[in-house]
């Protein structure tokens, strides 16, 4: 949301939902009679993007002794949702040349899929982690 227009980031939320029920398998009906979610869902197409977008570890800086090192650490849940929507509006954000609505909709259908730009940030985090997993004994 920009400037706290709210109404505007909820119409390109909404817009991408139904870019994305259209383009998913199966969207003749979003919703099955029986509440079961059926391939084209878009909720469960969000759910699962973000779920693949959390982040498990990451990097934070912890000084000892006049050095500061790179320190992996678990990520609590609350932020990797944070980080998550962060990484995939962002991602979404940095196409251009398309509609809001139709850049965060490919975002989520690709992070769905296991690629795209929120997915490389998660990947390039973790690989931050491990890269420096000889300093976890830092860990407070």
């Amino acid at each position: 949301m920009w400037d706290g227009k709210k109404s505007v980031a909820q119409s390109v939320f909404y817009d991408a939902m139904n870019i994305i029920s259209e383009r998913m398998k199966g969207t003749s009906s979003p919703f099955a009679k029986d509440g079961k979610k059926v391939p084209g869902d878009p909720i469960e197409v969000f759910e699962t993007a973000i779920n693949n977008v959390k982040p498990l570890l990451e990097v934070r800086s912890k000084r000892v002794g006049g050095a500061s090192y790179q320190v992996p650490m678990q990520v609590r849940p609350k932020r990797q949702q944070s980080l998550a929507f962060r990484w995939i509006i962002q991602s979404a954000r940095a196409k251009k040349g398309k509609p809001m609505s139709e850049r965060l909709a490919s975002e989520f259908i690709d992070a769905y899929n296991g690629h795209g730009g929120a997915m490389t940030t998660r990947e390039n985090v973790h690989r931050m982690a491990e890269a420096n997993k000889a300093f976890a004994h830092f860990a407070w």
